[in-house]
């Protein structure tokens, strides 16, 4: 299948503003990507400074979204002079100012991060700000064990007997008493994860690129939002997990990067290794 000039399932170089606006309208269920925010990291390793022009990615990510596709927008802040730049709130107001809905503020968490020694609590997580076009279209929840799986409910509320001060409020059984407590219960939107070679990946070509996000990271969003056949897309795919991962998940996938180490030497690599064919 062809999108313009672009087939599917493969990744290019090219510009990720100059690559979104050769793509015809809503044509991708989901965008899972990470820019590369502030100057914590270089976006390529030419010595030239890297420009990211995040209004144009913004726009053209809203143009390319099927209506009720979601964007998945891993991001931090750096510290200068003592403050955080807050880049990462600019970032999702602006998406909300061009018509996305900010469906979630959700919590990429580290569970081994690195310490630092500076007068401020460690940093542990990244934002993933998840933005709808629209009511998403779909929504497979990950499920966890409830602890008290099989035990019986109980407890009770306090509910106001009336207006006069010397009824006293009554204790109510809560709805549910008696009842068996599930097996299974929603997963919270803060996501924890080890990062780091053979946690965050198994591949240790990936770490060629300064900045991977896990793997099961990306399969957590690609699976609960998109379903089988989808089109999965990254304009700043870099080391490749969010293509790699749309694959085993039997997704369409198509990534852009404008540097050819990256595309050449990291996420081809990585999809030949995963998928010979």
């Amino acid at each position: 299948m062809s999108f313009g000039k672009y087939e599917l399932n493969n990744v290019y170089v090219t510009d990720a503003v100059k690559g979104m606006k050769e793509l015809p309208d809503e044509c991708v269920d989901l965008t899972v990507t990470s820019p590369p925010y502030d100057n914590l990291r270089k976006y390529s390793k030419e010595k030239k400074q890297d420009v990211f022009d995040f209004e144009s990615i913004a726009q053209e990510l809203f143009r390319i979204t099927k209506q009720g596709g979601i964007v998945v927008w891993i991001v931090g802040d750096q510290t200068v002079n003592g403050s955080e730049t807050g880049t990462s709130f600019r970032q999702a107001l602006y998406f909300m100012d061009i018509g996305f809905k900010l469906y979630d503020t959700m919590i990429y968490a580290k569970q081994n991060y690195i310490p630092l020694s500076h007068r401020r609590y460690e940093n542990q997580f990244e934002y993933m700000f998840v933005f709808s076009k629209g009511k998403p279209n779909t929504f497979h929840p990950i499920m966890e064990p409830c602890i008290h799986s099989g035990k019986k409910q109980g407890g009770t509320i306090r509910k106001r007997a009336g207006s006069n001060v010397e009824n006293a409020d009554i204790l109510l059984p809560k709805s549910g008493n008696g009842e068996s407590i599930k097996e299974e219960k929603m997963k919270s939107n803060i996501w924890f994860y080890k990062v780091g070679l053979n946690m965050s990946t198994k591949d240790k070509i990936a770490f060629n690129h300064p900045a991977t996000f896990p793997d099961q990271l990306a399969m957590d969003h690609i699976t609960t939002w998109t379903n089988q056949d989808d089109v999965v897309f990254d304009p700043l795919v870099g080391s490749g997990t969010t293509v790699v991962m749309a694959k085993k998940a039997k997704r369409n996938f198509l990534g852009f990067d404008k540097s050819e180490d990256y595309i050449e030497n990291v996420a081809k690599i990585r999809l030949n290794q995963h998928f010979p064919e």
